[in-house]
């Protein structure tokens, strides 16, 4: 599946008065940089779970793995719509983005060696996976691995001023 590119928006009354929207290429390359990830998916009974994971920003996608006896595992079963977020803690820099998508399951095994590759490259151990039938195996067992294509993104951005730029996306 193809990813164009996002309809781009800057929100003026949560911006700085100059402030202009923040490029899609600039916040992709922040999510591709990220370490940390927190994960929101919605329990069976409509309450909120959310956790810190490890992720991968590959092909206009994020990727994750998770046990499929998981928390998040059994949520996104039943309910496939998450958010994925990263940024900093900072007032004064950086950028926050959100990630609005639906996760999808991934067993193609050229996919999930390059997601074993990037998580291998970018994190080192414990996260390096050799890929089984369908999942991904480490020294916690076997993981399975879900894509979250996204759909609608946002920018909190702090770094020369304050700006949100939201970004729509078309799937192809």
């Amino acid at each position: 599946m193809v990813v164009n590119d996002p309809v781009t928006e800057l929100h003026p009354g949560f911006s700085s008065p100059d402030a202009t929207a923040t490029p899609w290429t600039h916040a992709a390359t922040r999510l591709e940089q990220a370490e940390i990830f927190w994960l929101s998916t919605v329990r069976p009974d409509g309450r909120p779970h959310v956790t810190p994971l490890i992720a991968a920003w590959l092909d206009g996608a994020l990727y994750f793995s998770t046990g499929a006896d998981e928390r998040k595992a059994k949520n996104l079963e039943g309910n496939p719509h998450c958010v994925l977020m990263t940024g900093c803690n900072a007032i004064g820099d950086g950028i926050d983005l959100v990630v609005e998508g639906d996760a999808v399951r991934v067993t193609d095994l050229a996919t999930l060696q390059l997601v074993a590759d990037t998580f291998a490259s970018k994190y080192g151990a414990p996260f390096v996976f050799t890929v089984g039938d369908g999942v991904l195996a480490g020294e916690g067992g076997e993981a399975l691995v879900l894509e979250v294509r996204p759909v609608k993104a946002f920018g909190f951005s702090r770094e020369a001023t304050f700006s949100q730029t939201r970004w729509r996306f078309q799937q192809a």
